[in-house]
């Protein structure tokens, strides 16, 4: 237990307090939000790490007492029940002092792509999309689209949305990689079983300042929005498609028509388009960092398939989780119920964290494998 990187956080959490009692901090929004977003992340462990203070006091008192043959057994009993609690908050203080994504307080761009299936696929891209509009409407998340190529049947070769709100990329980074569908397309007159796969990419929104975009390598175009099916939904020419280093192999082409101000169409097709820029770099970064690290959960890679809907037994498989922690129910998982997915990777991703830090710790210690480096 790092006793010292909790008075930190307690010290910040005093200052954060502090400023966002400065009236003066109102006028400067960005940076009033910055400041209750930090709030928020200090306030679990600052709780418990107040509370594990009052526990130490009441437990050294209670030891006083063993002293005294009249209370040796009462303070006995006290003093195994707070002693059990002082190792439980040391484990949960342990958990919310693991690195964290930076990038999770952050609004999200969803992509969804339809891969391998043809139409089916498409159909499956817009299931995924009403799933992760019901999750998000229970996490208290907004969604947005911003850009559908949608067919006559319903489906949709390409979406692309923003997901906005609090910690919305930690409620939806462990979308990304290919979804693969396995079930009976409507359209399947003999019965049989199709299997489809939808790409989704969950880049956490570029904050100002974040990527130096340079706008002389940025066309925009305006023409009039479209509906499904060709059907003008616009009457003006109100769309805007961004589009990055044209004709280079660094191209990025950015399409949004989904409000009538052509103006707020260009602002959110250059957040976008800065989006797609940082995870780019991102992406790279990894590459180069990918031999250093000892495993991975959830990296991101279009090529992986994360998870697959199987309707005929009414299931949901994640790969990346291990034993019947990995199966979930389909039904509840469509209507939104994709909660106890994420709360299952987020606690495999802690493990993973744990088991790294203690490796760490025993190779620092020098026990004679030092040399050798961890596992």
């Amino acid at each position: 237990m790092s006793g010292g990187r909790l008075e930190e956080l307690a010290a910040e959490f005093g200052m954060v307090e502090r400023a966002l009692g400065d009236p003066a901090m109102l006028a400067d929004p960005p940076a009033y939000a910055r400041l209750t977003r930090r709030h928020r992340e200090l306030t679990p462990v600052v709780t418990l790490y107040r509370e594990r203070g009052a526990l130490e006091r009441d437990l050294a008192g209670a030891r006083e007492l063993l002293s005294d043959p009249d209370m040796r057994e009462l303070a006995s009993g006290e003093v195994a029940a707070l002693g059990a609690r002082l190792a439980e908050l040391d484990a949960e203080l342990e958990v919310l002092l693991l690195p964290s994504d930076p990038d999770d307080p952050k609004d999200v761009i969803l992509e969804l792509r339809a891969g391998a299936g043809g139409a089916e696929a498409g159909l499956f891209a817009m299931d995924l999309l009403r799933l992760y509009t019901r999750y998000a409407e229970g996490a208290g998340l907004k969604v947005n689209v911003l850009d559908a190529s949608e067919s006559d049947l319903g489906g949709a070769s390409k979406v692309v949305a923003e997901v906005s709100g609090d910690f919305a990329f930690r409620a939806f980074k462990w979308e990304r990689g290919v979804h693969r569908v396995q079930r009976v397309p409507a359209t399947e007159s003999q019965g049989r079983i199709h299997t489809s796969t939808v790409t989704v990419a969950v880049l956490p929104e570029a904050e100002q300042g974040e990527v130096q975009l340079d706008l002389s390598e940025v066309r925009i175009d305006v023409f009039r929005s479209q509906g499904a099916g060709g059907q003008g939904v616009n009457t003006t020419d109100s769309a805007v498609r961004a589009v990055y280093r044209a004709g280079t192999p660094d191209e990025i082409t950015v399409v949004c028509q989904d409000g009538r101000s052509q103006i707020k169409n260009r602002e959110k097709a250059l957040v976008v388009l800065a989006s797609r820029l940082a995870e780019r770099e991102r992406t790279a970064r990894e590459e180069r960092e990918r031999t250093e690290r000892a495993s991975q959960v959830g990296t991101g890679e279009r090529s992986e398939k994360i998870r697959t809907y199987n309707y005929p037994q009414n299931r949901v498989t994640d790969h990346r989780l291990e034993g019947e922690t990995k199966n979930f129910a389909l039904d509840a998982v469509m209507a939104g119920g994709l909660s106890p997915v994420v709360a299952a990777l987020g606690r495999a991703e802690r493990e993973r964290q744990l088991l790294e830090l203690g490796e760490a710790d025993g190779a620092g210690r020098g026990d004679g494998r030092a040399s050798h480096g961890a596992a």
